[in-house]
């Protein structure tokens, strides 16, 4: 099948061509029909399956098949709602939009934390069609006044899972309160978990499914590895590798924003040109990480599993998990970042003694036990070093000498909430 078979008009089609693009995914394929008839929909698939552009491009046929006096330039209400986790994906989206729209008389914009809210203040009182948004601070628009969602014509929850994972679930109950009830609802999912089909009840009326590919396994494209090492070689290791192996833009996640920065330092100290991408970085700083990265100017990016969402490059060689997920689920995530679009590409795990039970609980995962490699000089011993002995929970940590004291010693540093919402400012 061709882009030229579905149907979509020829603007689209023309944009879709100066891509290099003429062949359309599997999910695209199953998807864009369904959504150009007015369909809900609930589509399970991989990252780099595709599915950005199996919802904007049959979205960006609907809205220019309209009346232009429904644009945004006449009624300066947004038509289109699409809600993302993280502000990379919010930018890839909104920028799939541009790149797919850009012969037709439409308007997108971006709208997220992190930033100043009064660009996008501006941009939104000049009318747009299509908004890409963050939760928390599409809420801090309506909080506002500063949006009208009483036009929206179609919904899009995208990468639904996470969304959920990073307790979002109240904050999109609240924005879908405000939504027209007659609308097109569209979720995209990696995973449909039994919350994620619990909110696809209450949100989508008679849907067509599409699941292109089996549901928590990873791509056939991505040749997978394990080296079992100890927990204290690990940097020496990884700075082995790139020494001896050429690697050149090479995405390795972390499992803290601390160790990403760490781990960053060091590899720059080893002569890798590398940066950390985490939650804790300014939006300038990340942005400037990601097309430094993109753009080959950084052969290493250091990334917590969050901030890698929006990380969208068709030929992305290599993953390294430095550090193991302990969530199975995000392991399949972050090998998904490579071997995207029909590209090969290699995941490789740094496995030390106490992470082997998420090792083994990602093998019952994905249904397959990973190629074990052993680096000389690097192998892991019979038995695992001791770990820092920790204080007891509770106990006085010994004063550090210079440090002065807290100014409130009766006051204790409290942990996270356990129920809240997702941060506002993503």
């Amino acid at each position: 099948m061709q882009f030229t078979e579905l149907g979509l008009q020829a603007d689209i089609l023309r944009a879709v061509s100066e891509q290099g693009y003429t062949t359309p995914t599997p999910i695209q394929q199953k998807a864009i029909p369904a959504v150009m008839t007015g369909r809900d929909l609930m589509a399970s698939a991989q990252t780099g399956t595709g599915k950005t552009a199996g919802f904007t491009l049959p979205i960006l046929h609907r809205l220019a098949s309209a009346p232009h006096s429904h644009l945004a330039r006449v009624t300066r209400k947004p038509r289109v709602l699409v809600l993302v986790p993280t502000r990379e994906l919010a930018i890839q989206v909104e920028e799939s939009v541009r790149t797919y729209g850009k012969h037709l008389p439409i308007v997108s914009l971006a709208v997220f934390g992190g930033v100043g809210i009064n660009p996008q203040i501006a941009n939104l009182r000049r009318g747009v069609d299509i908004v890409v948004a963050t939760p928390g601070r599409l809420l801090d628009h309506v909080q506002q006044r500063t949006v009208d969602l009483s036009a929206i014509e179609i919904l899009v929850l995208d990468e639904a899972d996470r969304m959920l994972d990073m307790g979002f679930i109240r904050d999109i109950r609240k924005i879908i309160a405000l939504l027209p009830k007659q609308r097109q609802n569209l979720m995209f999912s990696a995973t449909f978990s039994p919350d994620i089909r619990e909110l696809a009840s209450g949100l989508l009326h008679n849907p067509v499914s599409v699941d292109v590919a089996a549901r928590n396994t990873a791509a056939e494209t991505v040749t997978q590895r394990v080296i079992e090492t100890n927990r204290e070689q690990k940097k020496d290791l990884l700075c082995h590798l790139f020494a001896t192996r050429g690697w050149h833009q090479v995405l390795v996640f972390a499992r803290t924003k601390h160790g990403a920065d760490a781990l960053a330092r060091t590899l720059e100290k080893s002569g890798i040109k590398s940066a950390a991408l985490h939650g804790n970085k300014s939006q300038g700083a990340r942005t400037r990480a990601l097309t430094d990265f993109k753009d080959g100017k950084l052969v290493a990016l250091v990334a917590t599993d969050i901030a890698a969402r929006g990380i969208d490059i068709d030929s992305l060689p290599y993953v390294i998990n430095y550090e193991l997920p302990n969530v199975p689920e995000d392991y399949v995530h972050r090998i998904g970042r490579t071997g995207r679009a029909g590209m090969e590409g290699e995941a490789i795990s740094l496995v030390s003694h106490d992470e082997r039970p998420f090792l083994r609980d990602i093998e019952k995962l994905i249904k397959r036990t990973l190629e074990r490699v052993v680096i000389e000089g690097f192998e892991a011993s019979a038995t695992a070093a001791p770990r820092p002995e920790q204080p007891p929970r509770g106990a006085r940590r010994p004063a550090v000498p210079g440090k002065p004291k807290a100014q409130n010693p009766g006051q204790k540093r409290s942990g996270p909430p356990q129920h809240r919402s997702g941060s506002r400012h993503n």
